[in-house]
């Protein structure tokens, strides 16, 4: 038996008529046509379905749909805003953040996460002394995107954009 549901994303209400069990990634890609969020592994391991619910990252494949009724999903669809790139996408462009490019949407969603984690203070397991952390080190960075892999090693240029919109957003 079907559900009706509506969600929300990327700013626009979407009602779907989906049985309970189809996953929040298939709903954005085989029902709303939202194909940037890629499925990879299913099992949650490569962080290539990452999309962000009311500002936090998950792992979309993991996730029922039925779960998000109500709350905000942003896309890397939905990233830029009114035609202009996120920073982030933007950072990963100048900085050859990917190659084949299959990973990127997820490893854009999970930075933009990432960051507002850091900057809510949430430690991570390479916090020092368990406390928030002041400083996006190489080992916090390292640690907080793990959960995303590229399996073309771009790691060096996908690093490097994101230390460069968390550098430019924490002189603002």
């Amino acid at each position: 038996m079907n559900a009706r549901i509506s969600l929300h994303v990327n700013g626009t209400e979407r009602i779907l008529n989906i049985e309970p069990r189809v996953s929040l990634l298939d709903a954005l890609r085989d029902h709303l046509g939202l194909t940037g969020t890629k499925k990879g592994c299913a099992q949650g391991a490569c962080g290539s379905c990452t999309v962000l619910v009311d500002g936090e990252r998950i792992n979309s494949c993991l996730a029922l749909a039925v779960q998000y009724e109500g709350r905000e999903i942003v896309t890397i669809e939905g990233l830029a805003d009114s035609g202009a790139l996120h920073p982030l996408q933007q950072a990963f462009i100048e900085h050859d953040g990917f190659q084949c490019g299959y990973c990127t949407p997820g490893q854009i969603c999970s930075a933009v996460g990432m960051l507002n984690e850091f900057r809510s203070g949430a430690p991570s397991a390479v916090t020092e002394n368990g406390g928030s952390p002041n400083e996006l080190t190489d080992a916090e960075l390292r640690e907080r995107m793990s959960g995303n892999l590229c399996r073309c090693g771009a790691y060096v240029g996908i690093r490097e954009a994101i230390q460069q919109v968390y550098e430019r957003v924490s002189h603002e």
